[in-house]
C-alpha cells in the first residue's frame, strides 16, 4: 500500500500519461474498435495469438513462426481500422516500456538475471 505522499505523485504520473497525445490516440482507436464487437473481438484474439507465440517459442524457432503467422494474418492487417489500432496501441506500449526503463534507471534497480546455462 502506498503513503499518502506517493497515492498523490502516482495520480499526478497517471494523469500526465494519460494527457500525452500517445495515450491519447490508443484510447480513441480502442473506443473506434470496440464499436464492432466482431472485429474487436478478432483483434483480441490476434493480440492473444501473437502475445502466446513470442511467450512460448524457442529463440530458434521464432522467426519461422512470425513469419507464418504475418501472412496468416496479412489480409485482417490491411483493414485501416485494425491497423491504426495496433500502431497506437505499439506506441502506447513502447511509451510504457520507456517509462518503466528511465524510473528503473533513476532508481539505480538492478535486476539480476540468471546465468545459469
Amino acid at each position: 500500500m502506498l503513503d499518502s505522499q506517493m497515492d498523490g505523485a502516482v495520480e499526478w504520473f497517471v494523469n500526465s500519461i494519460k494527457s500525452t497525445e500517445t495515450y491519447g490516440r490508443y484510447r480513441s482507436q480502442l473506443e473506434k474498435i470496440k464499436e464492432d464487437p466482431e472485429l474487436y473481438e478478432k483483434i483480441n484474439e490476434f493480440r492473444r495469438r501473437n502475445y502466446e507465440m513470442q511467450n512460448t517459442t524457442g529463440v530458434d524457432e521464432l522467426f519461422e513462426k512470425m513469419e507464418a503467422f504475418e501472412r496468416e494474418y496479412e489480409k485482417f492487417r490491411e483493414n485501416p481500422m485494425v491497423n491504426d489500432f495496433l500502431r497506437a496501441e505499439l506506441a502506447f506500449c513502447r511509451l510504457m516500456q520507456e517509462i518503466d526503463i528511465a524510473i528503473a534507471d533513476e532508481l539505480d534497480f538492478e535486476e539480476f538475471i540468471s546465468q545459469d546455462p
